[in-house]
């Protein structure tokens, strides 16, 4: 199987989640016959509410159950729990219809268990084998890929509003990634963005796959608590995310033949 992911990063506050979301709903909604995988990277687990997805538990809570056991020194425990990892992961993913739902969790607690993490992350990639599209809402800023959590993307989307801030964190971004992870794609979506808003004017920058004003609609979805399934088509939201999902499905799909 061909698994086409989708990792979105950005500075906060910019809508990131929300269009990661709305990326899930269209692939839900265009690919119903395909398998989806939601993954929440983002510690404040925005992606969560946005679905309407709670998960039992995160991925993080399997592994300070690991460390847990290391720091006491039940090297038995850690070894079982270890060989167990990838059923505790499965116990961490939320079904609904065609799409899965996994969150990471909360920033690790002091200490370093790399061997641990570096564990976890390789059976987390064992499962993402299994479906057809993963959407990765990754945390604010470069940290996640600096530590190279998301070191293998088919389609990195930057996430930025019309800030000089918001634009220099995404050049920064993609800078790092350049270097760093290992990318088929790369596209940014501008979002909330003020009237008169020029993306063409700006460079050193990748391509620009869409251009979103205030969505009136969707900020009161958001506060009515209602998920992305819940929003109107019409939103500027969902026709943005459409327009560059396309551009970014094509791109790969142009790729691979």
């Amino acid at each position: 199987m061909n698994t086409v992911t989708f990792a979105f990063s950005g500075k906060g506050g910019v809508g990131k989640t929300s269009l990661s979301a709305a990326f899930i709903r269209l692939l839900c909604e265009r690919f119903p016959n395909k398998r989806i995988l939601a993954v929440d990277a983002d510690p404040a687990v925005g992606l969560s509410t946005a679905l309407s997805m709670e998960p039992p538990m995160t991925l993080d809570d399997v592994r300070l159950q690991i460390a847990q056991s290391i720091e006491k020194g039940e090297t038995a425990d850690a070894v079982a729990l270890l060989g167990e990892a990838k059923f505790h992961l499965l116990d961490c993913v939320l079904e609904r219809g065609n799409l899965s739902f996994l969150a990471i969790g909360r920033p690790e607690a002091a200490g370093c268990y790399c061997k641990v993490n570096a564990y976890l992350k390789q059976v987390l990639e064992m499962i993402s084998g299994n479906f057809d599209f993963v959407v990765i809402d990754g945390e604010a800023g470069i940290e996640q890929i600096n530590r190279r959590v998301m070191e293998q993307v088919d389609c990195l989307v930057l996430v930025s509003d019309s800030s000089k801030k918001g634009i220099q964190v995404i050049r920064t971004i993609e800078q790092v990634a350049s270097r760093l992870v290992a990318c088929r794609t790369a596209g940014v979506i501008f979002n909330r963005t003020r009237p008169g808003f020029d993306a063409d004017a700006l460079h050193d920058i990748p391509p620009v796959l869409s251009v979103i004003g205030d969505d009136a609609l969707q900020a009161q979805c958001d506060m009515d608590g209602d998920s992305v399934f819940c929003l109107p088509e019409d939103s500027a939201l969902l026709k943005g995310a459409s327009r560059a999902l396309e551009t970014l499905l094509q791109r790969v799909h142009n790729e691979t033949v």
